[in-house]
């Protein structure tokens, strides 16, 4: 046998039995395991948490000179981005995942970004072959139904990362109707000239349109003032999570020095009960009378009743194929296709986890050449809470609902048009450069998500002034 000829049969075994050896590591799960099951032995045998955890088990090779670096690049990227074990460990004691990490392990199986190619050409067992991507995206739409149902989706739109918003919520309305007085009364501030609806007028959208909001003696805060529409939806509120209900936050800004100022809120019961009509009242549903945890109850309760459903793309999923124009309907798919729809995801489109600012690039020193601001407190986000260095610079992600009304936007209120704000979160969130024609499109379809409250669109009496003024 000539030597050519020797090479090539040499050639074909080692395919053959590196194919053979393919096969064998890339084995989809077994079918009598459940989905869930199923879906944790793919994200487990693909070796995610060694990029998306924060304690990775390192191969032998990551201590070589050049492994190093590239290894420890994509660690870095990868849990800033993702940190996968809450949602495998919620697969595998069969809870309810966070529906934000569903869409993102849901986006990255569709469009093939992980594993990396780097990861996957020398970890075989690691790569999503055709039948571990069916039986994985199946198993993310099973958990969705199942945990996340969505009755008011028609058919076609019941397996999406966004549902529509209620008709309403359960509420108190004997309380709601407290809370709404207490809402708008400044006398839960110190100088009696600051109420809740200063900074969340219910005219504006739930927002003062301002960077910073004003308080008493015109002091500004330093984070711009989040929309109160559907923060019911939230899992906590600010943009820092300090409060895990509505009550908790509605108990913040009275106590802060700079917003309300009060002392405690024993100065603001003293006032309110120099209230003999508004006492009866209270009393004749609060029984035990007048105190920090009655007051936030009833605003927390009023502030279930602050929804917004029925916007053009809640009537879209629902099956009204003429609800959103057609440049809406390609704005929408645009969205997904940029993975907006991962961290923007569920009812309120956003609320649901905490997110780094800056994933892809610089946020921070970007805005430090334009605006000149530096780095402040307010910058710090959920690191001012935990103190977890990972924490700094991540942010609840906002709602995206009536995002048209609530400009400026971000958690500094940096950018003051949607359009921007769209163009810039593409760069430092995505790392995409999107197109003035893509932009436009999403802008449209961001103005199909304005809802209505109390059977009315919703609208901004500061838009309305503004195009007068003009």
């Amino acid at each position: 046998m000539k030597n050519s000829s020797k090479i090539l049969l040499a050639a074909v075994v080692v395919v053959a039995v590196l194919a053979i050896v393919y096969r064998a590591v890339n084995k989809a799960p077994s079918a009598e395991l459940a989905a869930r099951e199923q879906l944790l032995q793919i994200l487990q045998d693909g070796g995610c948490a060694e990029c998306h955890s924060a304690n990775p088990v390192l191969p032998f090779y990551a201590k070589w000179p050049v492994a190093k670096s590239l290894i420890g690049k994509h660690i870095e990227e990868g849990y800033a981005v993702f940190d996968i074990m809450p949602f495998e460990n919620s697969l595998a004691d069969g809870d309810a995942p966070c529906e934000v990490d569903l869409a993102k392990v849901e986006r990255s199986l569709s469009d093939g970004s992980m594993p990396l190619a780097q990861y996957y050409l020398v970890h075989w067992g690691s790569s999503i072959t055709g039948a571990k991507e069916q039986i994985a995206l199946a198993a993310v739409k099973e958990l969705r139904t199942k945990f996340y149902p969505s009755p008011l989706s028609a058919p076609q739109f019941a397996d999406e990362p966004i549902r529509p918003i209620p008709d309403s919520v359960p509420y108190d309305a004997r309380k709601a109707e407290l809370g709404d007085l207490l809402y708008h009364d400044t006398r839960l501030s110190a100088d009696g000239t600051v109420s809740c609806a200063t900074c969340h007028g219910l005219q504006t959208a739930g927002v003062d349109n301002k960077r910073y909001s004003e308080g008493i003696g015109g002091q500004f805060g330093g984070v711009n003032a989040p929309t109160v529409f559907n923060s019911v939806f939230n899992f906590v509120q600010f943009w820092d999570g300090r409060a895990a209900t509505l009550a908790e936050q509605a108990g913040g800004p009275p106590l802060n020095p700079v917003e309300m100022g009060c002392k405690d809120f024993g100065e603001i019961v003293g006032r309110l009960s120099e209230d003999r009509d508004f006492v009866r009242k209270f009393t004749a549903v609060y029984p035990e009378g007048l105190s920090q945890e009655t007051i936030t109850d009833a605003i927390a309760e009023f502030e279930k009743t602050l929804i917004t459903p029925d916007s053009a793309f809640d009537r879209y999923l629902k099956g009204d194929d003429d609800a959103m124009t057609a440049e809406q309907i390609e704005g929408y798919g645009l969205f997904k296709e940029y993975n907006c729809a991962t961290c923007h995801a569920g009812v309120n489109m956003g609320g649901l986890t905490y997110e780094l600012m800056g994933q892809r690039d610089n946020y921070f020193e970007d805005r430090d050449l334009t605006l000149k601001s530096g780095l402040t407190d307010g910058d710090n986000g959920r690191w001012a809470q935990t103190g977890v260095e990972r924490d700094r610079y991540r942010f609840k992600t906002p709602g995206l609902r009536n995002v048209a009304l609530t400009w400026p936007y971000y958690h500094d209120g940096s950018v003051g048009s949607l359009g921007e704000a769209i163009t810039k979160m593409a760069r430092f969130q995505v790392g995409r450069k999107i197109s003035a024609n893509d932009c436009g499109k999403i802008e449209s379809y961001l103005e199909a998500l304005t809802g209505e409250y109390q059977g009315r669109t919703l609208t901004n009496m500061n838009m309305q002034n503004e195009n007068q003024s003009e």
